[in-house]
């Protein structure tokens, strides 16, 4: 078989189309996304995600240091039917995003399920993101989700997309493996009463402290957005008696009035991690 065709130009519209998966509008229509970056690819591929198309830097070096990942993780998606196509300099860099440029951009199929046919192991807490706008912050809080080992994530009322580029990247690629789920507040709180999962809010103005309360189990674990924290439907489904909302906060000593969404996320997960092993 002849090897592809090396594209060049940046206007190709295979390049073009590919490079509109940026946008979330593009997202949503084809149901196609953009992974950045040879560990993300790899990880798509491993978890079973369908891989379209894999772009490839013609330039590389076959003598690299990461020659031999990158050639297993192109053996990877083309085993999963993907069509690897190479890309000029100019190409590339229309895919290519920031400045870690491993040589490989991939195209593939990939959307988060929503919370109604989402399944999650008992047993473990699920990590809820409300709102949380940033994608470098969901991303970690699914990084964190992962290396805690809790049942995964739901993104709730998502002010950024699960499946942004950006997202996937900062995710290391764990997006794809964790379950992950979408849906509104008002979705999870009735899926947190019908399953009958404890629920955990951290907010600034609780008096009790994050390791006052159990964590570990079947909990979800709730964090707010990065500006306004918590919604007000969590508090109006205590008062109407839909849940019980146990809330707890993180001592702030210095000058600042909260933490980073995806911090606090963390210490919540790692507290349940410590419950967990220490009971």
């Amino acid at each position: 078989m002849d090897a592809p065709e090396t594209i060049t130009s940046a206007a190709n519209p295979r390049v073009k189309d590919a490079a509109r998966l940026r946008d979330a509008g593009a997202r949503r229509s084809t149901g196609l996304t953009l992974v950045d970056g040879l560990r993300e690819l790899a990880r798509a591929a491993a978890a079973g995600v369908e891989i379209v198309e894999v772009f490839v830097a013609a330039e590389s070096s076959p003598d690299d240091a990461r020659a031999a990942d990158r050639a297993a993780c192109l053996a990877a998606c083309t085993a999963r039917g993907a069509e690897i196509v190479p890309l000029g300099a100019r190409a590339f860099a229309k895919l290519a995003y920031g400045d870690r440029n491993e040589g490989l951009v991939g195209v593939v199929r990939f959307r988060p399920r929503p919370l109604a046919v989402a399944s999650f192991p008992a047993g473990r807490p699920v990590l809820v993101a409300e709102g949380v706008e940033k994608p470098g912050n969901l991303g970690a809080i699914l990084r964190t989700a992962d290396a805690a080992g809790l049942a995964g994530v739901i993104a709730c009322d998502g002010g950024t997309d699960a499946a942004n580029p950006a997202v996937i990247r900062a995710s290391l690629g764990t997006v794809f493996s964790i379950p992950l789920a979408t849906a509104t507040a008002a979705e999870t709180i009735r899926w947190a009463s019908a399953t009958g999962r404890r629920v955990v809010a951290a907010t600034p103005a609780a008096g009790r402290p994050w390791h006052g309360a159990m964590l570990a189990g079947d909990t979800l674990l709730v964090v707010g957005s990065e500006a306004d924290g918590l919604s007000t439907v969590w508090h109006d489904a205590v008062r109407t008696g839909a849940i019980h909302l146990e809330m707890v906060s993180l001592p702030m000593r210095g000058m600042a009035d909260s933490l980073n969404v995806a911090a606090t996320a963390a210490v919540l997960a790692y507290e349940a991690v410590r419950q967990e092993t220490t009971s």
